[in-house]
């Protein structure tokens, strides 16, 4: 991962004009290519009708835009960051219900919810809810790297949630990412007497160890970090285990007369892990896979073990919108995710983020990059 952008001089206040007029012109993290992020001015994007400009305060990094850079799944130039949480600063002409001065959060995809997709609540494969509404320019890439970003009108319409007061930004950043992990856990359908695996405690790993604590079920979470275990069994994972050592399975075992886990949540992407899921799960038990969302990942498996063993398998991408309100009320007002964030970045940092995100330090999780923010 490269970063460029030490060329120009930047004014360290906020990137807002002294007599409360939008600047003309902003910093954003601009991707230019292979596998390069560059800090530059750009132009502050022009909203039309029904639309919003947004100031961002926070975004969080997250790996679904880590991988568009650093393996270029994309064609530059773009702007990414989707986690995005700031102010209103701008509404466009028939916007209701929000103002200038607004404190909000904003998901970049929402889907038309009259499609064939959307009936059967697969949010996710609308032809709507796969075009990207927030950007900071060029072609729309959630722009949260960005000082501001235009919030388009159907993201104004169903997309947008009020921050209440006493709520920081960088926590209302978990709003997206939540709703991503809440959709899977509803998808799980845990119980109370079930034993669920948590296959990986990284961010979102740590995300659901909160949301399946909710459900009274016995967690067990591996984690290959120290770090990442401890937070685990904080957060209500009642065991803990580098995925490395035999004992995992074993207690798996003991834990369920000798059956396996009733569930199983598969939330990292690492050579044998879904294996791995399969090994220490039950006869008919259900499987998430999270984490393997690139089209290069392959799976070796035993049809048997699926179809004799009457397991189901299934995957969980991206957010709902039936779920936007309560993972809104999850993030401010229940689960400490504000306990996740490590480190928190300036605009022009963003490049240290960037590689520290890709190759995490046994004490680093959650990393927010603050864009209003610059870092002499």
């Amino acid at each position: 991962m490269q970063t460029a952008g030490s060329e120009f001089r930047v004014d360290t206040r906020k990137a807002t004009g002294g007599n409360g007029h939008t600047p003309s012109t902003m910093k954003a993290a601009v991707y230019t290519g292979e596998s390069r992020v560059e800090v530059q001015s750009v132009a502050v994007p022009e909203i039309g009708p029904g639309e919003i400009l947004m100031r961002v305060e926070a975004c969080g990094i997250c790996h679904t835009d880590l991988k568009k850079v650093e393996h270029n799944l994309l064609p530059p130039p773009r702007i990414f960051g989707h986690e995005t949480a700031g102010v209103v600063v701008r509404v466009g002409e028939g916007v209701a219900g929000f103002a200038s001065g607004d404190r909000i959060i904003a998901f970049h995809h929402i889907p038309c919810l009259d499609c064939f997709y959307c009936r059967h609540k697969l949010y996710a494969q609308c032809p709507t809810y796969k075009k990207v509404g927030i950007t900071a320019g060029f072609e729309p890439a959630g722009g949260g790297f960005a000082q501001y970003v235009r919030v388009m009108d159907w993201i104004v319409r169903r997309g947008v949630e009020k921050i209440p007061e006493g709520v920081g930004f960088a926590r209302a950043s978990f709003v997206e990412p939540i709703n991503t992990c809440l959709k899977g856990v509803v998808q799980l359908e845990l119980k109370p007497d079930d034993v669920v695996a948590i296959l990986g405690q990284g961010p979102i790993g740590l995300m659901f160890t909160m949301l399946a604590k909710r459900s009274g079920a016995t967690m067990l979470a591996t984690d290959t970090m120290a770090f990442r275990r401890g937070l685990a069994r904080r957060f209500g994972a009642g065991f803990v285990y580098d995925p490395r050592e035999a004992e995992f399975a074993k207690q798996v075992r003991e834990l369920t007369d000798g059956r396996g886990a009733d569930a199983v949540i598969v939330a990292a992407s690492a050579p044998g892990i879904v294996e791995q899921a399969m090994a220490c799960s039950r006869p008919g038990s259900r499987i998430l896979l999270f984490a393997q969302t690139s089209h290069k990942e392959r799976i070796d498996l035993s049809g048997a073990d699926v179809c004799v063993g009457e397991r189901i398998i299934f995957g969980s991408y991206s957010a709902s919108v039936d779920l936007q309100k309560e993972s809104a009320r999850l993030v401010f007002h229940e689960l400490p995710v504000e306990d996740l964030i490590s480190h928190r970045f300036a605009l022009n940092e963003i490049g240290e983020g960037i590689d520290l995100a890709l190759h995490p330090e046994p004490d680093s999780l959650k990393i927010v990059v603050e864009p209003q923010r610059w870092s002499e």
